[in-house]
This record gives structure tokens, sequence and C-alpha cells, in this order.
């Protein structure tokens, strides 16, 4: 499984993330490529503890179930998943502001390493240690991207 705290693969993600244009479409769902990097910087923001969230009562009734599933390394997030409330973004800055923003949280999350993660909880799958944050960090990453084509 890949891992933002390892370097490489790090550099890997946030070269798909260079990649992303402007004029990139999703090849399902209906955000927009600046609303999707806005979205994906939202539970990084809870994992480097920037921000805090509480349990929605989905994440409450079914995110246990869920966590333990998406730990499995061969499973990966579904196409046209419901998203958390809190994750919806309606409104975006740029396209270059919300890619400089999402960059930059990537490479903190990847510096701050395992020890510098703490046990924050997600709004749908609890709270989650630091292996578990960046285990569904770089799957929802990698989801999103996969989206647009990156």
């Amino acid at each position: 499984m890949k891992s933002l705290f390892d370097k490489s693969d790090c550099q890997e993600m946030k070269g798909r993330i260079q990649n992303l244009q402007d004029s990139s479409r999703a090849q399902w769902g209906t955000m927009s490529v600046t609303q999707m990097m806005a979205h994906c910087q939202q539970p990084l923001r809870i994992a480097l503890g920037l921000t805090t969230s509480k349990r929605s009562v989905a994440g409450v009734l079914f995110g246990k179930f869920a966590r333990k599933k998406m730990m499995i390394p061969e499973e990966s997030f579904r196409k046209n998943l419901p998203t958390d409330k809190s994750f919806v973004v309606a409104n975006t800055l740029t396209f270059g502001e919300e890619r400089e923003t999402l960059l930059k949280l990537v490479e903190q999350f990847s510096g701050r390493g395992a020890s510098g993660i703490p046990t924050n909880i997600h709004p749908f799958f609890g709270r989650l240690n630091p292996h578990e944050w960046d285990v569904l960090t770089w799957k929802h990453l990698d989801h999103h991207l996969r989206q647009f084509g990156a």
C-alpha cells in the first residue's frame, strides 16, 4: 500500500495533483476540478488538527464497518459515494489557489510523519490513528485524481 509518509509516494501524489488542469473534467460525479481539490483539503485539515469534526449519524451507524473495509489494501472508494456535508464545497477560490493549498497540505501531512498526526475524528470513519489517516487519505486522493484522469 502506498503511503504519503513515504517520500517517493508523496512525490508521485503531488505530481498527479500538479498534472491537473483547469480544463480537467470529471469522469463521474458532479464536482468541478477546483471543487474537488477544495474537497480533498477538508480531511487533510482534520488529520493535521487544523479543524475539527463531529461524527455524522451515518458515520456512527456505518463508519466502523466501512473503516475496517477501507483498511484492506485492495479496497478502494467506489464511484458516486455520498459526501459528508462537512466536505461539500460550493464556493471555491481559483483553480491555482486550490491546487497550491492542496499541495501544501499533502506536503505538511507527509512531512509530519506518523508521529505528527493526531488521532482526530473523521466525520464518517470516527477516531483514526495515524496509519488509518494515511491509508484513507491516500485512497481518497487517489479516488478523486482518478475521477479527473490524473
